[in-house]
């Protein structure tokens, strides 16, 4: 299990780094749009300073359309940093092609904004190196993602597919939680969450009594 951190910014990703949770970083156009996106030439400065901060895989979304325009922008990314680059294809008819493409060549993929067991099975089948099962999207549809992700889990390792989940669209701490225990093996976590993860009023009523008790033993001392 793991967790990446789905920011493009490098102070905050940074910062999870030095808390040691990050095993990677999922970046999409809404996110290089939010954090006051990029010329090309600074996304890719941005792109690979974040790799080189990680050392692990960093998703870049493609915007392309079409199969071939998708294959051309994808190289692009991976010559970036290739030992990280992790290409994120949309799961749509044209970017079916573009994974088996791009796993034929080496290039590793994250099939993103899937909502359904079939979505990802296909993926897996395609050879994507991840699977990107939106959660939260899913709920928004009236539906329940956790069984989805059980499904898509137990496919996997009954046909020895290599193929990752990532739960996305995490919008709660108690979605992790829920991703991780029906068996997503990683789960991709805005900064917002991420804070929420640590914070717990009790916790801090028992450190705040502790220092209290400390402070009087010294007192009398």
């Amino acid at each position: 299990m793991a967790i990446f951190v789905d920011s493009s910014k490098y102070h905050e990703i940074r910062k999870y780094c030095d808390w040691g949770i990050c095993s990677g970083v999922t970046m999409n156009p809404k996110i290089l749009a939010d954090d006051g996106a990029m010329t090309p030439e600074q996304m890719e400065k941005e792109t690979r300073r974040i790799a080189e901060l990680v050392k692990a895989p960093v998703s870049v979304e493609l915007v392309s359309e079409t199969t071939a325009e998708m294959l051309l922008e994808a190289r692009v990314y991976h010559a970036w940093e290739p030992d990280y680059i992790v290409i994120k294809v949309p799961m749509c008819p044209a970017g079916m092609p573009a994974i088996h493409a791009l796993t034929e060549e080496g290039i590793r993929t994250n099939v993103t904004c899937m909502m359904n067991f079939n979505q990802a099975y296909l993926a897996a089948l395609a050879g994507a190196t991840y699977v990107s099962l939106f959660m939260g999207r899913v709920k928004d549809m009236g539906y329940d993602p956790l069984p989805i992700v059980e499904q898509v889990r137990q496919s996997l390792d009954r046909e020895g597919l290599r193929a990752r989940i990532i739960a996305g669209s995490i919008r709660h701490p108690q979605d992790v939680s829920d991703a991780l225990r029906a068996g997503a093996h990683i789960v991709t976590v805005t900064p917002a969450v991420l804070e929420k993860m640590i914070q717990n009023p009790q916790t801090d009523r028992t450190i705040a009594e502790f220092a209290t008790m400390w402070e009087k033993f010294q007192a009398q001392r």
